[in-house]
């Protein structure tokens, strides 16, 4: 990971308020990095980022927010893309752990992919303080990565 990361917020509807109220208190630090959002999620950003930057007058994100599709629509799928591609350093998923969604199968799958890739990720607004506030968050970073080959080369039934 380079010293800026490459940073996905991704919410719930539920947990959209929460999300920019974190987005909005932690402006300053997330302007140093480059953002991913899924959906809605990233239109409720990057409003949030411009009235911070109007109130500041001088702070505005460093590159404008990399926005895919909402969840349900395939976003999580993208986003899940991305990280095995190696474009996302870090998630940052606010979930709703008590409203089933229509696409919970996709945010499982995006929660394990970020695991398989050993992505940092915050699905709370404490977990997310704890990560943004990390002394890592400004320094280049190589995570550890496990090594899939004897997956990949196991042998299964018809080989």
């Amino acid at each position: 990971m380079k010293q800026s990361k490459v940073i996905a917020l991704v919410a719930h509807d539920n947990r959209k308020r929460d999300l920019i109220e974190w987005v909005s208190w932690n402006h300053a630090l997330l302007a140093q990095h480059s953002l991913v959002c899924t959906g809605t999620t990233g239109r409720l950003v990057e409003e949030a980022l411009v009235r911070k930057a109007r109130e500041a007058k001088s702070l505005t994100p460093t590159s404008p927010i990399r926005k895919l599709k909402s969840g349900p629509l395939g976003g999580d799928q993208q986003l899940g893309a991305l990280i095995a591609e190696g474009h996302i350093d870090i998630v940052i998923f606010f979930w709703d752990p008590m409203e089933p969604q229509p696409h919970d199968v996709d945010v499982k799958a995006l929660l394990r992919i970020a695991v398989v890739y050993n992505i940092p990720m915050a699905c709370s607004r404490s977990s997310a303080d704890f990560l943004i506030s990390s002394p890592l968050l400004n320094k280049v970073y190589k995570p550890a990565l496990t090594d899939y080959s004897g997956y990949i080369k196991r042998k299964v039934d018809g080989d």
